[in-house]
């Protein structure tokens, strides 16, 4: 049975420290650090956090209608078995080295350096924007996620994201192990760097994506003014449409209705590694 705490202001650093079993509703978290460290099954809804560092070394959390404020910054940390729903996360650099997240209709206005070195990550119905989010971190889990930022999901693996829509220059660099399905995905530099690295049922528009990548799939993909691409890949790409320019693959198959422009400089790679299945090129170098 847990101890509810209702309607209550609680200000002044540790104002809950290594609380536990505790039913929190309708209350607000004020000035103070650290209100809730080192506490663990603990019930919070429709509370406010308005100050740094409020879960941190915290274990089985739940929180729902709740609203992290920009000042509670640095907000999970060293935590594990966190599960948020219906909320607002407005405070950056949030979740770091953190285990067992679940987010479900959860709102990141400023989600600049979020999710760093996190592991078991499931999100459903999230919207973030801010650059760095979700670095070096692994088995993710993603459905429905609108998302606007730069150098996303660097470094992570075994990631798998339906129904996304992401505006995010050099999104998965150096990772391993991602699939992604029925997306939309805009921005520069898309995918350098990675192993096992799937696209399926994806609209995407990237100048010079998917380069430098070790066993890249592409199914039943759109590519819409996507330039210079497959740079030094491995490749296996099937579409119906067209693809505005292919430059140096390093081996596998391309197989689309047109190719823009097709460049294969024999000093750089050998072109008979790469087969090219196509109706039409337009223009060969």
């Amino acid at each position: 049975m847990k101890k509810l705490i209702n309607q209550k202001y609680l200000s002044g650093e540790r104002a809950l420290f290594q609380g536990e079993n505790l039913n929190i509703q309708y209350s607000t978290f004020a000035d103070g650090e650290s209100p809730l460290k080192e506490s663990h099954d603990i019930e919070l809804d429709h509370c406010l956090f308005k100050w740094k560092y409020p879960l941190w070394y915290c274990k089985n959390i739940t929180m729902k209608n709740s609203t992290l404020f920009e000042m509670a910054r640095a907000g999970i940390w060293y935590s594990s078995q966190i599960k948020i729903s219906d909320s607002v996360i407005e405070a950056p650099k949030n979740f770091r080295r953190t285990r067992d997240i679940t987010l479900e209709h959860v709102t990141l206005p400023d989600a600049a350096e979020t999710l760093w070195n996190c592991e078991g990550i499931t999100m459903k119905d999230v919207t973030a924007k801010g650059d760095y989010f979700a670095m070096s971190s692994k088995d993710i889990s993603i459905d429905g996620f609108k998302f606007v930022g730069n150098y996303s999901f660097d470094g992570c693996r075994n990631v798998e994201v339906r129904g996304a829509s992401m505006l995010s220059k050099d999104a998965f660099w150096n990772c391993e192990n991602v699939t992604v399905y029925d997306s939309f995905i805009s921005g520069e530099y898309l995918g350098w760097n990675s192993k096992n690295l799937t696209f399926v049922n994806c609209t995407i528009e990237s100048l010079q994506g998917m380069c430098y990548i070790e066993n890249l799939k592409m199914i039943n993909c759109r590519f819409i003014n996507t330039t210079l691409a497959f740079e030094y890949s491995t490749v296996d790409i099937q579409t119906d449409g067209v693809i505005d320019s292919v430059m140096n693959p390093y081996g596998g198959t391309i197989q689309a209705k047109q190719i823009g422009e097709l460049i294969m400089d024999s000093d750089k790679i050998n072109p008979k590694k790469t087969n090219i299945v196509l109706e039409e090129i337009k223009h060969a170098v």
